[in-house]
């Protein structure tokens, strides 16, 4: 996108919250088909992937606040896509737990992420996708 602001064409905050909100959109359509926002659908496959797994395993995977894990699990629990149970790890904390719903669409949610990824790589070619996210996650590092 080319800003005429050039009070912007430096700015880190405009322009990675700009290309956030053009990603969201991208994502969101992807996935509409399953219900799931977003930030739902990235939550729900990191817990197909890696469950059971305790709330602040899962925070701490998508480098999120833990209450804003518990908003997410909620409206995953309320769709009908996890489960909480008791741990035996941590007394204080539930795992979570994939639904058979989840299980099922869990290929095809995989997909749906995927065809985003493969479309944004085409549009500006693998190598410069790929590091620019490398370049995200390093500064995304070095302001922890």
């Amino acid at each position: 996108m080319d800003y005429t602001n050039p009070m912007f064409e430096q700015c880190l905050y405009f322009n990675t919250t700009s290309l956030a909100r053009q990603l969201e959109r991208e994502w969101t359509s992807a996935f509409k088909p399953f219900g799931l926002t977003p930030s739902q659908a990235f939550m729900l496959r990191v817990v197909l992937d890696k469950a059971p797994l305790l709330q602040s395993e899962l925070a701490l995977e998508m480098n999120i606040s833990r209450p804003t894990a518990t908003r997410g699990l909620d409206g995953l629990e309320r769709l009908g896509f996890i489960k909480r149970a008791s741990s035996a790890k941590d007394g204080r904390e539930q795992e979570i737990h994939p639904t058979p719903s989840a299980t099922k669409i869990k290929v095809d949610l995989n997909a749906a992420s995927a065809a985003v990824t493969k479309r944004m790589k085409k549009l500006l070619g693998s190598n410069e996708f790929e590091s620019v996210v490398t370049q995200m996650r390093t500064i995304a590092s070095a302001l922890k």
